[in-house]
């Protein structure tokens, strides 16, 4: 008989991929704070505020045991978050939010292409089908779009590299994102400073709501990832795999009711085959880990 899932953790890991699905109408609240001045501030406040939650857990002790290899992997892996933070907030800029849900449709095949080229892993078939018929709906995309999706790419690129680092790195999640932030932050912290003192900062001239809601950038990036963490422990690998999806089709229904950015017919053709190599791609995972042993041990990557 199969084990009950969790429900608390299935609807903790329902939360954090809600929150992180409607991380479109939060950034552009922040205007007119550039995006990377909005880049900036996320960093600085999401360390300040990490940095608290790592004491509260007492969890310094594990920063301590990082090896010159693990220092440079979190090093590697904070630039790369930073990028896909970036690339976030500024296709928020642009509204281009379904070109953001796209990233993050793909993603997790992405994250098999590098399990190929990195780890030589060897493919399935049906993981041999899902990637072809994802690279035949980019080139779907490409022709309609004139150009490649190529904030996408990035977006997709860079959270997919990032997840393969932090598999291999030997900390727990608050640690390895505290860690992350303490390579980033002086240096957002030095161009918020330098920012505000050229007077092209927006800390002082837009209002103490202005103030609150750049402050609450650290807790809108926190909160989700420590739900996500707490929901990881509780619930398999598998049914995460599942829950991530909510984020992407949130996002992807923000642009299209809300934002209503343009669907012609063949953006919806190419979305479609993105949906068909999902289902091919989800339903061979689901066949495969039938066979395995639950594992929830998984590392918290946070999307957007």
């Amino acid at each position: 008989m199969a084990a009950k899932l969790d429900a608390r953790g299935v609807g903790l890991g329902v939360a954090s991929y809600v929150i992180w699905g409607l991380f479109p109408a939060f950034w552009p609240l922040l205007d007119p704070a550039a995006p990377v001045g909005v880049l900036a501030h996320r960093i600085a406040w999401t360390l300040l505020l990490m940095a608290v939650v790592v004491a509260l857990l007492g969890n310094w002790s594990e920063l301590r045991t990082l090896t010159r290899r693990g220092l440079l992997m979190i090093a590697a892996a904070a630039v790369l978050i930073a990028l896909n933070w970036g690339a976030f907030i500024y296709a928020v800029s642009l509204r281009h939010v379904v070109e953001v849900a796209l990233a993050y449709y793909i993603t997790p095949l992405i994250s098999v292409v590098l399990a190929v080229t990195v780890l030589h892993e060897q493919l399935r078939r049906a993981q041999w089908v899902a990637l072809a018929v994802a690279t035949t709906a980019i080139v779907v995309l490409t022709v309609e779009n004139g150009r490649l999706p190529w904030i996408g790419l990035i977006l997709a690129g860079s959270f997919g590299t990032y997840g393969l680092l932090r598999k291999q790195i030997s900390l727990s999640a608050s640690a390895s994102f505290t860690a992350e932030a303490l390579v980033l932050g002086p240096l957002a912290i030095a161009y918020l400073v330098w920012l505000e003192a050229a007077g092209n900062g927006t800390l002082g001239d837009y209002g103490a709501g202005h103030v609150l809601l750049l402050l609450a950038a650290g807790p809108v990036t926190a909160v989700p990832l420590l739900l996500f963490g707490a929901a990881a422990r509780r619930i398999p690998l598998s049914t995460i795999g599942l829950l991530l999806y909510l984020t992407p089709t949130l996002q992807f229904l923000w642009g299209v009711l809300v934002l209503h950015e343009p669907m012609p017919p063949a953006r919806w053709i190419g979305f479609g085959l993105v949906w068909l190599a999902l289902a091919i791609f989800t339903a061979d995972l689901l066949q495969h880990t039938r066979h395995r042993a639950p594992d929830g041990s998984v590392t918290p990557v946070e999307p957007g």
